[in-house]
């Protein structure tokens, strides 16, 4: 019997892919981020559902995600949008792995290593994260026009701060400066193919920035970006429904009684205002239950909400189950998802534990089994 697991629901990331379908257009490469374990949804299985319900391109952070993929016996294109290493450049080209490029060095290597390969270069537009600056430019063109082995497949560049305004003046600058640095490489003979700078919030709220090809990323697993996001959707017009398609579950392990002024786990930090029931769950920081949401979370058992109660141990937590009637030994318990009329969400999640929806869901530990369920 498995003590945690982590279900993912078919239907609505079939769901979620219609949606993104729709508003960038079928002439549109639509690439999912499947990078961090697919966002923890489990990289292999997630991949190749996102495949089946319409994705073109798969993006991933780095080449040991790609060579996965690969020995799961993914074809489709990948491309790895973080840093290679130089010494594992052919590796990547062996793979037929695109690459997201933005350093002198690694258009050199891969100039000398002669293979055939297909490049993204990454422009800086204001995130200053990757990306090649402008002034730079010359020097990288300069560079590529030596290597008759190099494709420049694709332009890239990330948008800063979309995601946290209801406004998009800064997001319209960096566009601007995008459309620049395509114009040069086009002056320059070097247009590329695809041109890409959409993450979900842009997917949603810029059309303009879809080109023809978009990064979709949290936003195809039916989660919103931000509530700002969300509010700036709608203040725009634009209704359309993410259906979250991560369930995270556990099961009781223990149910004892307890007394008035009983004190709970490590540091005595909670005490018991009456006399009544706590649940052991099986579940912990290690597992990506953060002790942040120490006193502070919620789990659901029996449909109900019950709140977790002293500190969040590596690999358990307790909670106050006295209002519930009838809990017992592995019932049910959900972490994150639905259960009889009640739900928490990552949101939720995340509002307890000071962080974002993002970090709630990549955090599960990789070794929690993914099942694909209807």
């Amino acid at each position: 019997m498995e003590l945690t697991w982590v279900e993912i629901s078919k239907k609505a990331l079939t769901a979620n892919i219609k949606t993104f379908r729709k508003l960038v257009g079928k002439d549109v490469k639509l690439a999912p981020a499947v990078k961090a374990n697919a966002y923890g949804h489990g990289l292999v299985e997630t991949s190749k559902f996102l495949l089946e319900a319409g994705a073109d391109f798969l993006c991933v952070n780095a080449l040991y995600e790609a060579e996965v993929l690969r020995m799961n016996d993914i074809k489709a294109p990948i491309l790895i949008i973080g840093y290679t290493a130089l010494d594992e450049l052919e590796k990547a080209i062996n793979l037929k792995c695109d690459l997201t490029v933005y350093n002198l060095e690694t258009i050199r290597k891969l100039g000398k290593i002669g293979k055939k390969a297909n490049l993204h270069l990454k422009i800086e537009t204001g995130n200053h994260r990757q990306g090649v600056k402008f002034e730079d430019l010359p020097k990288v063109l300069k560079e590529f026009k030596k290597h008759k082995n190099l494709r420049m497949a694709g332009l890239s560049t990330h948008f800063a701060n979309l995601e946290d305004r209801i406004t998009h003046k800064y997001a319209l600058y960096q566009l601007k400066q995008f459309k620049k640095a395509y114009r040069m490489l086009e002056e320059d003979g070097h247009a590329p193919h695809y041109r890409h700078c959409s993450n979900t919030a842009a997917a949603i709220l810029l059309p303009e920035a879809h080109f023809n090809f978009v990064r979709v990323g949290i936003g195809a697993y039916g989660l919103w970006p931000s509530e700002k996001t969300l509010k700036a959707a709608e203040h725009a017009g634009i209704n359309i429904e993410l259906s979250p398609a991560l369930s995270w579950k556990t099961v009781v392990a223990q149910v004892k009684e307890v007394d008035k002024g009983a004190l709970v786990g490590y540091g005595c930090t909670h005490e018991m205002p009456k006399k009544g029931r706590i649940a052991v769950l099986p579940i912990g920081y290690y597992d990506g239950y953060v002790r942040l949401l120490s006193n502070k979370g919620h789990v659901l058992i029996r449909g109900k909400k019950a709140p977790v109660i002293g500190r969040v141990c590596m690999n358990m937590i307790m909670v106050d189950v006295s209002h519930i009637p009838g809990v017992k030994l592995e019932d049910e318990v959900v972490l994150i998802g639905k259960q009889g009329k009640e739900r928490i969400s990552a949101e939720d999640m995340a509002a307890n534990s000071q962080t974002i929806n993002y970090e709630v869901t990549t955090r599960i530990n990789e070794m929690i089994s993914r099942h694909m369920v209807a």
